[in-house]
């Protein structure tokens, strides 16, 4: 008798293993900086109901998610954005799964119901930042890859201290929002598909010029469970049926 207790017992541990088993390879594990965020929250859920599997997905900053993927961290869709030296020497990632997803541009916002100042070319957004009395974005020190964007275009523009000598810089571009929505700031810029506050508005991309899109490429990592998932959920992000999705968020589809 005690010994076919133990037979059953030895029986039903194997079964919970194998169903333990069978729930982590139905999970997509995936990395994303939070330019990617909008877009991650709109798709996933479509391509849940599609293929049965559960995506659990990972927001951070664009410079933080490249550390923990060149680090070795195990992610099953790792999306990164430009540049990619790194990462791709880094052998955590197959060069060859490489994918085109979106590019998005850093924007222009302001508290809503204010007047909306001219940058259409750029010296038309020199002239803007100079006469502001505050200008928020993300800070590049803690990983922002907007922040990043948003010095080179300083840069280019000559104007680099002068505005940093009046800039509020914020982790994220949500927080950044909300200065400028509660009126305590009167310039904010972030990624487009990152301004959803009600209380802002956006005036526009930065001209093409002074500031260029930032890529966002999906990639299969070479330490996913399933690749053939990753692979799917790769193809399924990058389908031409996606791009009006993408359009209305406030990206650009494809790479």
């Amino acid at each position: 008798m005690k010994k076919r207790a133990f037979a059953i017992a030895v029986v039903l541990a194997a079964a919970l293993s194998v169903a333990g088993t069978a729930h982590t390879q139905n999970e997509i594990t995936v990395i994303a900086p939070g330019s990617a965020r909008a877009a991650l929250e709109k798709l996933l859920p479509g391509f849940e109901e599609k293929t049965g599997y559960k995506v659990i997905a990972t927001i951070g900053t664009g410079i933080g998610t490249k550390k923990q993927i060149i680090q070795g961290e195990a992610f099953d869709v790792p999306i990164m954005q430009w540049p990619l030296d790194e990462v791709l020497a880094s052998g955590n990632v197959g060069v060859a799964s490489r994918t085109p997803i979106v590019t998005v541009s850093a924007a222009v916002f302001i508290r809503k119901s204010t007047r909306k100042p001219d940058i259409s070319t750029p010296e038309a957004v020199k002239r803007m930042l100079l006469a502001a009395k505050s200008v928020s974005y993300p800070d590049p020190a803690i990983g922002a890859a907007v922040g990043l964007s948003i010095n080179e275009t300083l840069r280019k523009l000559g104007i680099f201290e002068q505005v940093q000598a009046k800039s509020i810089l914020k982790s994220t571009g949500g927080a950044c929002m909300a200065l400028v929505a509660s009126g305590e700031v009167e310039i904010g810029m972030t990624f487009l598909s990152e301004i959803t506050d009600p209380g802002v508005e956006l005036v526009g991309v930065l001209p093409l010029e002074i500031s260029k899109p930032t890529a966002l490429v999906g990639f299969v990592s070479t330490r996913a469970k399933d690749p053939q998932a990753a692979k799917a959920l790769l193809e399924y992000l990058s389908s031409p049926d996606k791009a009006e999705s993408y359009k209305a968020l406030g990206y650009n589809p494809g790479g």
